[in-house]
């Protein structure tokens, strides 16, 4: 242990391997700090570490994994983590620390080809509606020089591809060593690779899928492995609750008779015409179940929807019958080839999950999930969520591993761990360590708050001149700034409400969330200068802009979820009945880390600089302000405008 510990020191130390060897590498003590942190961990037990930005924290947990020669996991939220990870730090850790070292990115099934389904497909006659000849003509070629299969080495693919859907490696839709393609196939040489590399990139949703997978006794995803370092932490329990629970949806059903009747065209034809109408009697049922629920969008109890439809059980049954008579067809189709075994899986499946969130069918510890269903725009999704998933992480990971680091910018509340701690059921003895952003946030950066006085009240969130307001002093700032800014909201209905009113009274190009593509709305706002960027939801986290394109942060309200959300509703339910507050103990926390996550977008490089804006009164008006003010980097604080043009000024 003191022997992993010296050996991390010495490549962080003025003289070490990464300040002689790493360009444009500058030493910071927290780095160093953390990396010692992570390397006593390593031997057994749990870490948290706040690093903010500048820190350095890829690093600074990647050597000490690297030099305890553990299997190790790391998990990140984003594919965009991983691909960093892996193009640029780990090949200067194999060049220079552990040429030995072997690294794997393992992402979900749905990010490789199929090379049974894209045979069996590129000779249907549907091809063509997905694939024109140009296209199949592309897949040939990158078919004949890929070793991985990987739909990243297809970057002229769109992201929501209909062609991919059909022919990626879904596990519904796996064959397993049946399929005629086993020796070829790109997940069973993933496997093999992710069985012989010593380190796994993973994100959260494939971490949490093989644990859901683990627990359940259905197999894994990823080979057995001695301690996990996650990074970007502060989504855990959201990724969690999804794999922890299970869902139902239209759009699944609509996927599974659709892959049914493509499967089928090649049946003989009283078979056929057996098979279409079943799916067709199915298809049938799943419509008039849909249409039953409003077509509000939003999220909704379940409960409250079964209160006032006395059929329910009646309606549920005789779409759960459907299911059934499929999966017995499908069964019966079984000896015409290996996929019909497959197709017969996910229609059991499929049943089961309905029967449990309907209530059909008894699940263990039933008052610990809670029920509810979502309105999309496309589909509808019934589904049951774990109210609290703590003890299901002390059931199924901690215990398995030898240790686990958590890590992320955003983990304290006013400079305490409290809230991450119990969220994740972590002991409160749990080692943490907070580490400060090196950047300076006294001589560079500015935070402005609208002045409140009786005289010249500003309006708070609740009333109705708000948006109004606002817009007068967004428009105001960015005349300031000349631009150069990323506005963020909590709600749909003000960034549109703000759009127009921007586009008539700026000389600057504006651009809003929805109108292109995420990376290609960055892009233009990274490269237009002068330009502004209006987001709300995955636009606060995320976004790496340096430079001068992103001077300004404006913010229009503390981000306070929706109580209505079902999940939010039971958690804060679970809080009330235990005796606690769930407005401090969960609501506030969830808000500050989200606020903190957005204020984050300024400062991305040393050099940065620029002015945070919070559009929020709150702040010095109600008691809770000050926790959010705590949790705020150390900007110099001003209620007037006139201060905010003279920074940009000077």
């Amino acid at each position: 242990m003191m022997n992993l510990l010296k050996q991390t020191q010495d490549i962080f130390k003025p003289d070490g391997v990464l300040s002689t060897l790493l360009e444009a590498y500058e030493q910071r003590s927290g780095q160093l700090e953390m990396a010692s942190a992570v390397a006593q961990t390593l031997s057994g037990g749990k870490l948290v570490v706040e690093a903010e930005t500048g820190i350095g924290k890829t690093l600074a947990y990647l050597i000490p994994a690297v030099l305890s020669g553990q299997k190790m996991v790391i998990s990140t939220n984003t594919l965009n983590l991983q691909e960093q990870i892996l193009s640029n730090e780990i090949p200067f850790i194999q060049q220079h620390i552990d040429p030995q070292l072997s690294a794997i990115c393992v992402k979900g099934r749905q990010n490789y080809l199929c090379l049974y389904r894209w045979q069996q497909f590129a000779v249907h006659p549907q091809i063509e509606m997905f694939a024109p000849g140009k296209t199949q003509k592309k897949i040939e070629r990158w078919l004949k020089s890929t070793t991985t299969g990987d739909r990243a080495e297809l970057p002229w693919l769109e992201d929501d591809s209909a062609l991919w859907r059909e022919i990626s490696a879904t596990a519904s839709q796996c064959l397993g060593s049946k399929c005629p393609n086993d020796k070829a196939c790109f997940i069973t040489e993933l496997r093999k690779k992710a069985a012989a590399a010593r380190l796994l990139i993973v994100n959260h949703h494939l971490f949490f899928s093989d644990l859901a997978l683990r627990r359940e006794g259905h197999g894994e995803v990823l080979p057995r492995y001695e301690s996990v370092i996650f990074d970007e932490a502060h989504h855990l329990e959201n990724v969690a609750t999804n794999f922890f629970g299970f869902s139902f949806s239209h759009f699944q059903l609509l996927e599974l008779i659709k892959d049914i009747k493509l499967s089928a065209a090649l049946l003989p034809e009283d078979k056929k015409e057996q098979v279409f109408q079943v799916a067709d009697a199915l298809h049938i049922r799943s419509e008039h179940f849909s249409a039953m629920f409003p077509a509000q969008i939003g999220k909704f109890p379940l409960q409250g929807f079964i209160d006032h439809h006395p059929d329910w059980e009646e309606q549920i049954q005789a779409l759960s019958d459907r299911l059934a008579s499929l999966t017995s067809t499908l069964l019966n189709m079984v000896i015409e080839g290996d996929v019909w075994q497959g197709l017969a899986n996910r229609s059991e499946d499929m049943q089961s999950r309905l029967n449990a969130i309907a209530g059909l069918l008894e699940i263990p510890h039933e008052n610990k999930y809670i029920r509810w269903y979502e309105r999309r725009e496309k589909t509808l999704v019934l589904t049951c969520s774990p109210i609290d998933i703590a003890a299901e992480l002390n059931t199924v990971l901690y215990p398995e591993v030898r240790s686990a680091v958590f890590t992320s910018g955003t983990l304290t509340v006013g400079g305490n761990f409290t809230y991450f701690l119990n969220r994740l059921g972590l002991d409160r003895d749990t080692e943490t360590l907070s580490l400060a952003s090196p950047f300076d946030y006294k001589n560079r950066t500015m935070l402005y708050v609208p002045a409140h006085t009786p005289e010249n009240p500003f309006p708070q969130p609740d009333q109705n001149n708000f948006s109004i307001k606002i817009q007068s002093i967004i428009n105001q700032i960015l005349l300031a700034s000349s631009g150069r800014a990323l506005v963020l909201f909590t709600s749909l209905s003000n960034m549109r409400k703000t759009y127009p009113f921007l586009v008539e009274n700026l000389p600057y190009p504006v651009f809003i969330q929805g109108q292109a593509p995420r990376n290609k709305l960055l892009k233009s706002f990274q490269q237009e200068t002068n330009s502004v960027l209006l987001a709300v939801a995955s636009f606060w986290e995320g976004i790496n802009v340096p430079g001068e394109s992103l001077s300004c942060v404006i913010i229009d309200k503390l981000p306070f979820e929706v109580p209505s959300d079902p999940v939010i509703m039971a958690r804060i339910n679970k809080i009330r009945e235990e005796g606690g507050n769930p407005f401090m103990d969960f609501q506030l926390p969830r808000a500050i880390l989200a606020l903190r996550q957005g204020v984050g977008r300024l400062m991305r490089t040393s050099t940065d600089k620029g002015l945070l804006s919070i559009l929020d009164i709150r702040l010095f008006t109600k008691q809770y302000g000050h926790l959010f003010l705590r949790s705020l980097p150390p900007s110099p604080l001003t209620r007037e405008l006139k201060d905010v043009k003279s920074f940009f000024e000077n």
